[in-house]
């Protein structure tokens, strides 16, 4: 049997699991975006890299109020989730070429929600074949890109779409 190693997992399980509810919250709250992969801030709602991602470029949508339910949002909050995820998925579509997406968000931890006291959406670029044995038989996840490469080669994509957009203003 072949041995992948990634002891960068590791941080994963060896996590304090009570800071988990409040991680959002922690990393709204943060200037360090470059440490929390931050991609985007906006008046309601911010972006950022999955640190334990699915797929290359797997990005989560966050409001900053604290809410468990999209009943919650309010129209405001709405509108920038979903203009988020476009500008997500145009970078992305950009950069990385994927076949496809998964948007959803899971609410409640009976839906699947691993923080389910802060709602999120998640955006999953996918490729044809992305799952094959060492998925499946393995339970292993191979990612052609490193974070801090795909947080750089995003952020920077998605501050000229920023600088663009304002010009336009």
């Amino acid at each position: 049997m072949e041995h992948l190693w990634a002891p960068w997992r590791k941080a994963y399980f060896e996590r304090d699991s009570s800071a988990i509810d409040h991680l959002f919250e922690i990393i709204a709250q943060s200037s360090d975006d470059e440490k929390n992969f931050v991609l985007t801030r906006g008046k309601t709602t911010f972006s950022l890299l999955n640190r334990y991602p699915y797929n290359t470029a797997h990005c989560m949508v966050v409001p900053y109020r604290i809410i468990k339910s999209i009943t919650e949002l309010t129209d405001t909050e709405m509108l920038e989730c979903f203009h988020t995820l476009n500008r997500l998925c145009k970078s992305i579509q950009k950069l990385f070429s994927p076949h496809g997406f998964n948007v959803g968000l899971n609410v409640g931890a009976a839906a699947g929600a691993g923080i389910e006291s802060h709602l999120h959406w998640h955006l999953v670029p996918r490729w044809k074949n992305d799952t094959n044995f060492i998925t499946t038989i393995g339970n292993t996840r191979v990612h052609p890109d490193d974070l801090p490469t795909v947080y750089r080669l995003l952020r920077e994509d998605l501050s000229k779409d920023f600088i663009a957009q304002e010009e336009i203003k």
